[in-house]
């Protein structure tokens, strides 16, 4: 049995076995576990009482920073007066007014809602909605999707059939049918060290083209992209990609879906990635940092077309055959609720846009250090790209992760070979400092 090491407020004995971790190495991650108790504002504190900067906002979801009492009270007062309510033929209103609330928020013509619990949940929904949408056209004949390389869009079998990491979807064979895939944006070769979004790559967008000369317009329902891939280590569009993309899209038919995931709620430096890259999708998929990531919710943002095409037919009728036990949970709408309330009265949907340049430039200091080949940025996200060993890609990337959390205790991610952060919206500069730093002394000394 795995016991945990050096736990002081854990008990002595308490067995590491029976948990199946998510996404994680569990024999590696159980030899020396990373077991966070608390957290409060920027920073997570472990069993042994060792404070670390959260440079990830959880898992990109904890945009307004840790511990927020607002939200912890909106949620013990609705779980102590209504703890649940079916959305199935029955209602409650704080659904509806939380949509209404965000439809203040997302891109014009966005404005219908319909609520998930997480991102894998919203990906899947908004696929589904394609279906449905080009069948009550009369046009049913358009069933295939575009994904795109390194995408990641959730584990659904959807998800993972429209995604394009390897990994999430080799071992669990047959997926969605009548998938294909548009060539990722990396391109180290031309956009190395760019600050912002890369000036080549738009180009890319034109594989679209090429797709539909193959399989024909007529038999395409959508189009998936995230607007900034992150889960494949901060993969940004380049300039004018998104925009050819709605271009191709809107003159074949085809329904272009944003997975906002990562990117909405302020990530950017607006609301969404939409926002501040001035391309509206017909669909868009948010989860994460909807409730600051205190209780799981997703939701799903369509524009009026695709609504209206399915409110015709008897009006007993249900339009469309699908939703979740929690679509609408009312604690997590209450989070929801009180968690826009923070981001109004704090300014944290634009303030990546105030700490963008020094954030940029504080990445950038780190171009020249040992095996650092890459160095990406936009909003209040980043990047740094290691070159991998020979022999054992990834390796690298873990050590600095792992380093960083035990000697320069600040939190990062690797994908690979890539350190990603993402810290909370609320962070200062100083924050910045600590953590640009610390990742920077451990990529000194890992070989």
């Amino acid at each position: 049995m795995n016991s945990l090491p050096n736990a002081a407020s854990a008990p002595s004995h308490q067995s590491l076995d029976e948990f199946w971790m998510p996404f994680t190495a569990n024999r590696q991650y159980k030899a020396r576990p990373r077991l966070l108790e608390s957290a409060e504002g920027m920073y997570y504190t472990d069993t042994d009482g060792r404070r670390v900067l959260d440079g990830t906002s959880g898992l990109w979801c904890c945009n307004a920073g840790h511990g927020r009492r607002e939200i912890s009270e909106a949620v013990a007062r609705q779980i102590s007066k209504m703890d649940f309510a079916p959305t199935f033929q029955m209602g409650h209103p704080l659904p509806f007014e939380l949509a209404e609330r965000l439809t203040d928020i997302t891109p014009d013509g966005l404005d219908r809602v319909f609520f998930t619990n997480s991102g894998s949940e919203s990906v899947d929904t908004a696929l589904k909605m394609a279906l449905a949408y080009h069948r009550a056209r009369g046009q049913g004949t358009r069933t295939r999707f575009i994904g795109r390389e390194l995408g990641y869009h959730g584990v659904g079998f959807g998800g993972i059939s429209v995604g394009g990491m390897v990994n999430n979807r080799k071992a669990f064979g047959a997926q969605l049918p009548g998938v294909d895939h548009l060539p990722h944006t990396l391109d180290l070769e031309r956009n190395a060290f760019t600050r912002g979004l890369p000036r080549h790559g738009a180009e890319l967008a034109e594989h679209l083209e090429k797709i539909l000369t193959l399989h024909g317009a007529e038999n395409i329902a959508a189009v998936i992209v995230e607007p900034m891939s992150g889960s494949a280590g901060v993969i940004l569009p380049p300039q004018g990609y998104l925009k050819r993309l709605r271009e191709i899209a809107s003159k074949h038919g085809i329904l272009l879906i944003f997975d906002e995931v990562i990117t909405g709620y302020g990530r950017m430096g607006d609301a969404f990635a939409a926002q501040r890259w001035d391309v509206t999708p017909d669909i868009m998929t948010t989860a994460k940092g909807l409730t600051n990531g205190a209780i799981p919710m997703g939701a799903v943002f369509v524009n009026r077309e695709v609504h209206d095409a399915l409110m015709h037919g008897p009006e007993h009728v249900i339009e469309f055959f699908h939703g979740y036990t929690y679509s609408g949970h009312p604690v997590a709408a209450a989070a929801a609720l009180a968690t826009l309330d923070i981001y109004e009265r704090d300014g944290l949907l634009t303030r990546a846009r105030e700490l963008e340049v020094y954030w940029q430039e504080a990445l950038h200091s780190l171009q020249g250090l040992p095996n650092v080949i890459d160095i990406r940025n936009a909003g209040l996200v980043g990047a740094v790209h290691l070159a991998s060993r020979d022999g054992a890609p990834g390796t690298r990337g873990y050590d600095v992760f792992e380093s960083c959390y035990w000697d320069g205790d600040v939190m990062v991610r690797c994908t690979g070979d890539i350190i990603a952060m993402s810290p909370p919206l609320i962070t200062e500069k100083t924050h910045i400092d600590q953590l640009v730093e610390a990742l920077g002394k451990v990529i000194k000394r890992t070989q």
